[in-house]
């Protein structure tokens, strides 16, 4: 295995920047550079003039008693007094202090390498194709998942959406291949018949591999946790979305934009249902041609390419969806103003602050859901045998598990290096280009139809029972 290689020049290359720039922060930049104001509450001063609160107050026996004692000043206004909040630009100084700054920060720029260090490889692979050696890009996509979290809120919540999004996946796992076409059936089919082989070219006795149904009830689970992540997220990005287009709905551009960028992760779960849109594409022939529109190939780099479209879009409109977070402040105002009664200023200063404190809170449940779509469409697009240029000219197809020779090596006696470099090669054989694509395919989908059914949740709870 030729490990050490330029493929490992890269990652070192990569390693030494990422030590180097320690001082500038693409996630920084996404939160502080990009026009983002914050709404600043009213000062104790500015609400007793409002609210004809008289200025001695804090002056009093027992005023002076609470500031003695270290407590702030506590005082009733009315809620329907007319405030208007101040704005102050987004700076490094203000998100230092915030919830989860820190997560969202290395969750954002590890990511950014990730894709760097993936695209050096893909164009060196592009040049230099790879024989024996492992995709070292490969380990940097997983590393990802391994550095991300996801606020998973209320327990309850999420104990109902588990149990929904494992009952939705296990229908789904039992839709033929030839409906939708996730490939978890042929991904099976070749990981049984090599994993086998190799188990007995190891000199162990094993009736196989666990079983299909085990095997499906495991991806369940999986599914159903990553569709329990993407819940709350889903539901705060449709409310971003609701509030964004309060803010363009006189311009018509903008507006379509912002609809198209929410309706995209529906077309990608349509463009694995292959009676809708494969067979369109690829089998039927329409009247004055004498070909299909496109070829298998190009079929499957356009899901790849529209998948990471999707999400540079959503990533570019990203500082006016939290903008439209930000204005939540002033909303909450408005909407007390209707309200009978008082309230502390404490109350109201907390109302009005809790909004920017939870603002890198709310910037991770946008980005991770992106950031989990992005790295599993690529790594489904190397692992899997793909590639970027299938819109224009035919690549050779990859051999699949019939194609690739079969796991037959014996077990040889010799040192430590060629024991394992024999595993290694037959274990190859078992994990083939069908299995990657069975597994990051159905990862690559679900993650999207889980994107589109809680965004679509979320957007249904705006629209038919959240008041304001």
């Amino acid at each position: 295995m030729a490990l050490l290689g330029a493929q490992l020049v890269i990652t070192l290359i990569m390693v030494s920047v990422i030590q180097k720039v320690g001082n500038y922060s693409f996630a920084r930049w996404l939160l502080c550079s990009q026009g983002l104001y914050r709404y600043l509450y009213p000062t104790n001063s500015e609400l007793k003039a409002l609210g004809g609160v008289p200025k001695d107050t804090s002056k009093s026996k027992k005023g002076g008693k609470h500031e003695s004692n270290g407590k702030p000043e506590t005082f009733h206004i009315p809620r329907s007094l007319d405030i208007q909040l101040e704005t102050a630009p987004v700076t490094q100084l203000d998100v230092v202090h915030l919830r989860f700054y820190t997560e969202y920060v290395w969750i954002v720029d590890f990511s950014l390498y990730t894709l760097i260090v993936y695209i050096m490889s893909e164009v060196y692979t592009s040049v230099f194709p790879l024989k024996d050696e492992f995709n070292l890009s490969m380990v940097w996509c997983l590393l990802v998942y391994f550095t991300s979290e996801e606020s998973i809120g209320e327990r309850s919540t999420c104990i109902v959406a588990f149990c929904v999004f494992l009952l939705i996946a296990m229908m789904v796992l039992i839709v033929d291949e030839s409906n939708l076409e996730v490939g978890v059936d042929p991904a099976y089919d070749s990981f049984y018949e090599n994993a086998s082989k190799f188990l007995e070219n190891q000199g162990l006795s094993s009736v196989g591999p666990a079983s299909k149904l085990i095997l499906k009830f495991f991806f369940a689970v999986w599914a159903a946790i990553i569709g329990t992540l993407f819940t709350f997220p889903g539901l705060r990005v449709a409310r971003m979305h609701w509030d964004s287009l309060r803010y363009y709905g006189d311009n018509k551009v903008k507006s379509l934009l912002l609809n198209l960028n929410f309706a995209m992760p529906f077309i990608l779960v349509l463009l694995w249902v292959r009676p809708i849109t494969r067979h369109y594409l690829t089998v039927r022939v329409f009247s004055g041609m004498d070909k299909p529109l496109m070829t298998s190939q190009a079929y499957d780099t356009l899901r790849i390419i529209l998948v990471a479209a999707t999400i540079l879009v959503r990533l570019a409109l990203m500082p006016r969806q939290l903008q439209s977070y930000l204005d939540m402040a002033q909303r909450r105002l408005d909407v007390q103003k209707k309200e009978a009664g008082r309230i502390t200023n404490i109350d109201l200063q907390k109302k009005i602050a809790s909004v920017f404190y939870y603002l890198c809170v709310v910037a991770l449940q946008y980005v991770c859901p992106i950031i989990m779509c992005l790295y599993f469409t690529l790594m489904y697009k190397t692992l899997g045998g793909y590639t970027w240029t299938g819109l224009f000219y035919e690549m050779p197809e990859m051999c699949s598990a019939q194609d690739q020779p079969t796991a037959t090596s014996p077990v040889v006696e010799g040192d430590g290096i060629e024991q394992f470099q024999l595993a290694w090669e037959n274990l190859k054989m078992v994990f083939t280009v069908d299995v990657y694509k069975g597994v990051f395919g159905f990862a690559t989908w679900w993650c999207t139809f889980a994107w589109f059914l809680t965004t679509s949740l979320g957007l249904a709870y705006q629209t038919y029972f959240r008041i304001s």
